[in-house]
Order: structure tokens, then C-alpha cells, then sequence
């Protein structure tokens, strides 16, 4: 393992300082005072008083979004666990680039930046223009029979996302999606999440590219199989561990996003299940990560709940989505821009002169 790469990881999460109590209670008395019965906006309260929690001073600066999708390959597709083929990986980035995707429909219609990672494809992807790349590996090992990936490549990935938050931030957003493509990849978020939440693979496993009752059946079983490999022996794995032996590139770049963003007081909207997976290891990792985190939606995956549960999460959104690429994140960035206009540009009792409630 290089040491700069591990220094960077260790000095992100040393950054990382939960997002202030003192500007989320002056939040609080200032959402009282709006010319509104008290609480009476509900989540969006809560939003605004998250949203001022975690940019302090600059909660009025205008929002710029931007939304990032890490593409990889998965060495465990070989077992049969997806509907699809993984050349499907390669073409999908294609179809982001292209324009043709869900993603790119939902990204412009709510203005958000997109961005297209390339940090593990199993493809030759050299000359591809408007793909950020940042290949660590041809995919991750079959994690059935190995590690899926090697600490070295482990330590790039992490450092794939911690990197592009930094020049995120550097950029100015301040409010990020982070969504994926990898085939494969709900198995590997399956068995992060039963690793992590010590739930059982037959309530963890779904359906994920829309894979039918034998199919699914079989993925419950790989992944039964490939936790009693990695985990047996070790019933409270590290997090790093946990993401060494089961994760994805993509999964662990979201990790490394996701931690830098919160080194950076940037708020992260998390899509759907492999996202979800994603900012349950940052949290492991760093548990101050946890107040720059935003459900933005739950997805159809059993596994999106149980780690939001697990969280202490409240989705913004339940539209029976299992899509990724960051769609239900970007769907939900609409909601918090409301919550912060809301808070900035409402009127107070006082200076609108409205009497307030009695008693």
C-alpha cells in the first residue's frame, strides 16, 4: 500500500468535523419565526436546518449540483448473479456519454453537472473523450473464490473519489449526487450490507437488474457462499476489510467521494442501494460523515432499507425506482433546493408584520 495514498485517507477523514449543532439550533429558532404554523413544512424543516448545519456562513450561497457516476466491472458477474452480460457496463458509459440515458434526461432537466467516471471498466476506454478517467483495474477479482480486490487497489479507489470531491468542492458544488454502473454490483452491495448490519442474505438479497424468482435464489446463494468465505471467522470485520474482500471499484470510489465531500462541507445526496452501501462505509470509516448524508430516495432493493434503517435514515422520496446512475438522487435535489429557498427567503412574523400564535 503506497503511504501517500493511505495518508490522504487518513488525513480526509481527520477533516471531517460534524456539521455544527450551534447553526442547526439558530436554524431551528429561525424556521419558528417564519410566517408559518410551527413545523408546519415538516421535512423540509429538517432539511433547511441540515442544510445550515453543514455550509454554516455560506448556507446562502447559491446552490451548484453536480452529480457523478463511477462505472466498474465485478468479477462475481462470472456467477451468474445479473440479468445482463458486464459488456453492458462498457456500453452504458457509452450511453451516458452520448446523452441517452435516464440519467442524462433527469441531470438536465434539474441542472445538475454530470460527470462519468471511469475508475475499474472492463474495456479499453483510452480514447473515450468526456469520460473522466481514472481506471484502477479491468474489474474486480470473483470475490467467491478471492479478495475482490488488492489493498493497493483498494487504497486507488478510495483515492479516485477522495480526489474528484476535493475538485469538486474546488469547483464550487455544493450539493452532489453520486450515483454508479457495474454489473454485478447489487450482489457486492448485498454483501456489504449483510457484513455491515449482520442481516441475513435471504432478507438482503433482491431483485436487482430484474432478475426472476431462480436467478435470485442463485445470487442469495453465491453471496451466502462468498461471506462465509471472507467473514466467517471474523464477525466484526473493519469497514476496509468488509470493502477489500467484497466491494467494487465503483463502490469504493463512492466511499472515497463521499468522505472527501464531507471533509469539504459538502452536502451528499445518496441514491439507491450500492450508494446507500457506499455511505454506510464512509460512516463505518468516519462516523462524523453521517450529517452530510441525504436519502434521497428507496429504492425497490430490500437492501436500501435495511441500511437505511441502519443509518437512521429518512428518505426524501419512494417512487419504487431501482435504477442507479444517481436518478433518484437527482430527482431529489429539486426537494432540498426548495427546503433552503424557503429558509432564505420567507418572511418572519416581524417583519411581516403577522401576529404570531397565542399561547
Amino acid at each position: 500500500m503506497s503511504s501517500n495514498l493511505a495518508t490522504l485517507l487518513e488525513q480526509t477523514c481527520a477533516r471531517i468535523s460534524p456539521p455544527s449543532s450551534e447553526a442547526h439550533a439558530t436554524a431551528r429558532r429561525r424556521l419558528d419565526t417564519l410566517t408559518k404554523p410551527l413545523g408546519s413544512l415538516g421535512r423540509l424543516e429538517d432539511i433547511a436546518a441540515q442544510w445550515v448545519s453543514i455550509r454554516q456562513q455560506r448556507f446562502g450561497d447559491p446552490i451548484h449540483k453536480a452529480v457523478y457516476i463511477f462505472a466498474a466491472d465485478h468479477g462475481i458477474a462470472a456467477e451468474g448473479v445479473s440479468a445482463y452480460p458486464s459488456e453492458v457496463t462498457h456500453q452504458m458509459v457509452l450511453n451516458f456519454l452520448a446523452d441517452g440515458a435516464a440519467i442524462n434526461v433527469l441531470a438536465r432537466q434539474h441542472h445538475a453537472a454530470l460527470h462519468v467516471v471511469d475508475v475499474g471498466v472492463d474495456a479499453d476506454m483510452s480514447g473515450v473523450v468526456s469520460l473522466l478517467h481514472r481506471k484502477v483495474a479491468r474489474g474486480t477479482r470473483n470475490m467467491l473464490h478471492e479478495a475482490a480486490m488488492s489493498a493497493d487497489d483498494l487504497q486507488a479507489a478510495l483515492c479516485v473519489g477522495i480526489e474528484l470531491a476535493m475538485e469538486a468542492a474546488a469547483a464550487g458544488y455544493n450539493l452532489i449526487a453520486i450515483g454508479e454502473m457495474g454489473i454485478g454490483n447489487t450482489t457486492s452491495a448485498t454483501a456489504i450490507t449483510c457484513a455491515l448490519t449482520g442481516a441475513s442474505v435471504e432478507d438482503a438479497t433482491g431483485r436487482g437488474t430484474g432478475v426472476d424468482d431462480s436467478v435470485r435464489a442463485h445470487k442469495a446463494q453465491v453471496i451466502q457462499a462468498v461471506l462465509e468465505r471472507h467473514f466467517s471467522h471474523h464477525l466484526h470485520s473493519h469497514p476496509l476489510d468488509v470493502l477489500r474482500s467484497v466491494g467494487g471499484f465503483e463502490i469504493a470510489a463512492m466511499v472515497g467521494m463521499t468522505l472527501g465531500a464531507a471533509s469539504q462541507g459538502v452536502a451528499v445526496l445518496c441514491d439507491g442501494f450500492i450508494s446507500m452501501a457506499a455511505a454506510a462505509l464512509a460512516v463505518a470509516i468516519a462516523p462524523n460523515t453521517h450529517g452530510y448524508l441525504i436519502a434521497g430516495h428507496q429504492s425497490a432493493e430490500p437492501g436500501h432499507l435495511l441500511l437505511l434503517d441502519h443509518l437512521g435514515l429518512s428518505p426524501l422520496l419512494s417512487l419504487n425506482m431501482r435504477l442507479g446512475e444517481g436518478t433518484g438522487a437527482v430527482l431529489a435535489m429539486p426537494i432540498v433546493e426548495s427546503a433552503v429557498a424557503l429558509y432564505t427567503r420567507m418572511a418572519t412574523f416581524a417583519s411581516a408584520g403577522v401576529s404570531e400564535a397565542s399561547g
